[in-house]
């Protein structure tokens, strides 16, 4: 853990065609993208001129680490062949064109089974593609907001997740992102909520930072900017603080919204 909260590492989430330019403009060593569409099957595209051997130089040069999002719609833990299946494939995808950008970590949501499925399928779902996944970069399993049958919404879930994946082959390159919104919203009380992941995880290698629109235990999934949601601003910065992981913000607005969420954290650290 960092010893100098002010000095973590913040980033944001950024539009993808040139991830370097939108870290200078917003003074950061860090961002996040998606590579293609985050929303469909289609595979992921480098949209960075010059495609991904030059993304990679140009980061390097610039002294940015990149992070990339998978699509969405990846859902590993379905008991739907039709999902299931493209979304291992879509995953592995998107695993290897972060690696070949030299991505820090590629970060993909716990998923869901279906209302009437054990969750004990989903967790064995996941220890099957963790399994099947040739993992070149840190896989960054993150927490969500909703779903009475999501894989990541509740710690016992997430521990579930854990144990299984934990008998599979690469599970020591598999880490942890944590957003603070998904918690709130989820309904993981955010005062221990990092002492009760790591309990888990043994680790937290990546923090979305984002305020929520919504209620706790709303299930909504709607970030807001720092300070203009329900996030208790004590308890939010302290879960940043006590995380000591690097920093994405995933809050509305471009650069000059994103300096101001960077400015308000740093305050409240």
């Amino acid at each position: 853990m960092s010893s100098q909260p002010s000095a973590l590492p913040i980033g944001a989430h950024v539009e993808q065609t040139d991830p370097v330019a939108e870290a200078l403009a917003r003074d950061t060593t860090l961002v996040q993208f998606f590579l293609g569409d985050p929303q469909g099957f289609k595979g992921p595209e480098v949209r960075f001129e010059g495609g991904p051997a030059a993304l990679r130089a140009a980061a390097e040069d610039a002294g940015v680490d990149l992070y990339v999002h998978a699509p969405y719609i990846v859902n590993v833990a379905t008991t739907n062949n039709r999902i299931r299946i493209p979304s291992r494939k879509l995953l592995q995808q998107h695993m290897d064109a972060a690696a070949e950008i030299g991505a820090k970590g590629l970060i993909v949501h716990g998923g869901h089974v279906n209302k009437t499925d054990d969750p004990a399928v989903g967790f064995d779902n996941w220890r099957k593609a963790i399994d099947a996944t040739d993992i070149k970069v840190p896989l960054l399993i993150e927490n969500t907001a909703g779903g009475d049958n999501a894989m990541a919404r509740h710690l016992d879930r997430i521990a579930g997740v854990w144990d299984a994946i934990s008998a599979a082959d690469g599970s020591d390159r598999v880490g942890f992102c944590l957003d603070t919104c998904h918690a709130w919203a989820g309904g993981i009380e955010l005062g221990d909520a990092v002492e009760k992941v790591r309990a888990i995880t043994g680790r937290i290698d990546l923090v979305h930072a984002n305020d929520s629109r919504d209620a706790f235990d709303s299930g909504a999934d709607r970030h807001a900017n720092f300070g203009s949601g329900h996030l208790p601003a004590d308890e939010f910065a302290g879960v940043v603080r006590e995380a000591g992981a690097p920093v994405i913000c995933e809050t509305p607005g471009g650069a000059a919204e994103h300096l101001a969420d960077f400015a308000w954290l740093r305050d409240h650290l």
